[in-house]
């Protein structure tokens, strides 16, 4: 009893390890932790705002229509890339059926993913998810483009890149909500 009392510390840190290391427990863990830690996502300073090299992205989507990205030239578009086997992706999923359904009429949403559209749909019932998924059918614009997932990006009506946030954030989070609706607005 003595040890317990003396090591039950290290007796936890051991235990936390041992379940990061299994991966029935580890995704999980990675999940809670980056909604956890998930803040609002910043914007970019205007005089630092790149402007959009161009709309010209074949996408296809759930169902294999063909979308051109032009669609969204001139309205606001949030450009989410993701992965279903990604933890900090799908710890930020919840703020963003969120904030899709808030905002589903008034923004165009994109979230990209590169995995079987099996994969996706399964992964979209599973959770109850009515997102708008997409695969790529052709290469993303240059400033869309990110070797990191996720990466999301938030496109005013003028084509500028508001928000470049990579990894997990709370996007129906009230200060990121005004954002967007002064982004409308313009």
């Amino acid at each position: 009893m003595k040890f317990l009392k003396k090591n039950w510390s290290n007796i936890l840190f051991i235990l936390f390890i041992a379940l990061l290391i299994i991966p029935q427990t580890r995704k999980p863990i990675q999940v809670t932790l980056n909604r956890l830690i998930a803040f609002s996502p910043s914007e970019v300073a205007p005089e630092k705002r790149e402007t959009i090299d161009s709309y010209n992205w074949l996408l296809a989507d759930m169902e294999g229509q063909r979308h051109n990205f032009r669609e969204t030239e001139g309205k606001v578009a949030i450009v989410n890339l993701w992965a279903t086997w990604c933890p900090p992706c799908i710890a930020e999923m919840p703020s963003f059926q969120k904030l899709y359904d808030e905002y589903g009429e008034k923004v165009n949403f994109y979230f990209v993913s590169s995995e079987e559209n099996e994969k996706l749909q399964g992964f979209l019932e599973k959770k109850g998810y009515s997102l708008p998924v997409f695969r790529p059918l052709s290469q993303a614009p240059g400033n869309l483009q990110s070797n990191t997932l996720p990466t999301t990006y938030v496109i005013s009506k003028k084509g500028e890149l508001v928000v470049d946030k990579t990894g997990a954030a709370n996007w129906h989070d009230s200060k990121f909500r005004k954002l967007l609706d002064e982004l409308l607005e313009e």
